[in-house]
């Protein structure tokens, strides 16, 4: 017997909203299979508002409340039978953000859950990384966001520890660089602390940058990219001014100014922990909202 199922993630973060629908494929004595049916992106960059005057400002409630609409229509057409929104650290920062989602609520009838950073990273472990993470060997997971950045250590298959940290692109192009300082020097002594006694250590990379840098490697699926090779293309996009990475690389308008912050981070985080290789398995917070709803664990 065959069951299909549809449910719907949508992922407000600092800089775009996406609106996840998959499809649950349920079979009798078998795992459950994930298959992303369709991915819509938005970019409504909420953290140029949180971070700078901390509110959202009127155009962009605005906005947010025609892309709720609109994703409400397209789970209606994809008949997505359980949803769920959840809005990360721009939302979760700025000091309007509850009357944002009050507002939201009332127009559109979307239901949004502002969530903590510890929270970010347990409904993101809940994705396919059980597939990386086997046998002995360790992993620092990082997902870099517009606000934030989740570090998570893996090893021996298990969580040993995990910390948010203000440490999103959007932020870092907005912040002072001795505030940038500061926060890079914070989170180096913590990764350092952390995996200082771990051996052959490897780091796992998610996020809309990584996974944009991994498809401009050309590497095959589960093959990792080296430090080399990311040093090697965080030099040369840097070299690049912004409007060339628009039109060489093709990169979209809100991809092409953080990446660079996002490569600094991965590379930052690689040297610290001693890794020399980072898998890219594609997977994020909207992954994990489907399977915490499949599994009822939100």
């Amino acid at each position: 017997m065959l069951e299909i199922k549809k449910y719907g993630a949508i992922d407000i973060g600092s800089n775009a909203i996406r609106l996840l629908v998959s499809n649950v494929i349920v079979r009798e004595n078998a795992e459950p299979q994930f298959k992303k049916s369709s991915l819509v992106r938005v970019p409504i960059r909420l953290g140029s508002d949180a971070f700078v005057s901390g509110i959202i400002s009127d155009e962009n409630v605005t906005r947010m409340i025609d892309a709720m609409q609109a994703f409400k229509l397209l789970m209606k057409v994809h008949h997505v039978e359980k949803y769920k929104a959840c809005a990360t650290s721009a939302m979760r920062e700025s000091k309007n953000g509850k009357e944002v989602i009050a507002k939201i609520k009332e127009e559109t009838g979307v239901d949004i859950d502002i969530i903590g950073g510890k929270e970010e990273a347990a409904i993101i472990s809940f994705t396919d990384l059980n597939t990386l993470i086997e046998g002995d060997n360790s992993y620092l997971y990082v997902d870099v966001g517009g606000g934030s950045t989740e570090f998570t250590i893996f090893s021996g298959g298990k969580i040993i520890t995990s910390k948010s940290f203000k440490m999103g692109t959007v932020r870092l192009l907005n912040n002072k660089k001795s505030e940038n300082k500061i926060i890079f020097a914070n989170v180096e002594k913590w990764i350092k602390k952390n995996t200082k006694d771990l051996k052959r250590l490897s780091l796992i990379g998610s996020g809309g940058n990584i996974n944009k840098l991994f498809k401009m490697s050309g590497r095959t699926e589960g093959k990792p990219i080296s430090y080399i090779y990311l040093n090697a293309q965080y030099q040369f996009l840097k070299k690049m001014s912004y409007q060339d990475r628009i039109s060489e690389l093709s990169l979209n308008p809100d991809r092409a100014d953080v990446i660079i912050p996002a490569t600094k981070i991965y590379l930052s985080a690689m040297k610290w922990s001693g890794a020399r290789k980072i898998y890219v398995p594609k997977i994020g917070l909207s992954d994990g909202i489907i399977k915490s709803l499949f599994y009822n664990m939100l």
